[in-house]
């Protein structure tokens, strides 16, 4: 007669392996996750991206260069300060020279002044020949430094007194007839004032009468009575206004 071994139930199988789970579930709740460390490419992902609009924020370093003025390498600097100076020297210099061409500037850069030896030559009698000597250092010491043509001091030893005088009048712009009583009573003076005439008969300005004092107005030679002379009772002769009207003839010289 077989025997029958005994078969367990099918609820007691069942539980022992739902009581292991069950605390297994237990010990993985009551332990504490561990904490993950965090990378920094995950926060920088994490953060939101900053928009297109917004403004950069300032850098310090680049705030401060900006402020200062640059600084120029040496050289550049060297060429800054000297150009600044140069102009300062320029200016200074320019007035300098505005002074001193007021007297004769224009005349001294007239291209026509050059195109004759001489700005003026002066007709005289012998016996007034230290008077001319004071006329003629005056013109020459003036600032524009005229060129004077004095017949005892300048004429070609050996050459014909005539054709002295007649080179004398060509080779100058202006000539001053120098009417003293001596003047009007030597023929050879009569002769440098037609000759002075005849070689410039229409020129206003050319030729410059210098009535000395002491002479009467109706002494004047009728030849020169179409032109104005200058008067020589003044306190400088009328020295200085035959110097004016020879450097204004020479302003008008092309």
């Amino acid at each position: 007669m077989a025997s029958s071994t005994p078969v367990p139930a099918s609820g007691s199988r069942s539980k022992k392996p739902l009581a292991k789970m069950a605390g297994w579930l237990r010990q993985a709740l009551s332990k504490k996750p561990k904490e993950m460390p965090v990378s920094q490419e995950t926060t920088s992902s994490d953060a939101p991206p900053r928009c297109s609009d917004d403004p950069p924020s300032p850098d310090l370093n680049s705030t401060a260069s900006a402020k200062s003025p640059a600084a120029l390498p040496p050289a550049l600097e060297s060429a800054s300060c000297s150009s600044s100076g140069g102009g300062a020297a320029s200016s200074s210099s320019g007035g300098g020279a505005a002074s001193s061409s007021s007297d004769g500037g224009a005349a001294s850069s007239s291209s026509g002044r050059w195109s004759r030896d001489y700005d003026v030559c002066v007709c005289h009698s012998e016996e007034d020949l230290a008077a001319v000597q004071e006329l003629v250092a005056y013109l020459e010491d003036s600032p524009a430094s005229l060129r004077c043509f004095l017949q005892l001091r300048d004429s070609a030893p050996g050459g014909a007194i005539v054709s002295e005088l007649c080179r004398a009048l060509d080779s100058s712009h202006c000539r001053v007839l120098f009417i003293t009583p001596g003047f009007l009573s030597d023929p050879w003076c009569r002769y440098q004032m037609l000759q002075a005439l005849s070689q410039a008969p229409g020129a206003e300005g050319r030729t410059i009468p210098l009535l000395v004092a002491g002479l009467a107005r109706a002494a004047y030679p009728a030849e020169l009575r179409f032109m104005y002379f200058v008067d020589g009772r003044g306190p400088d002769q009328g020295f200085r206004q035959v110097k004016e009207a020879i450097l204004r003839y020479l302003q008008h010289l092309s």
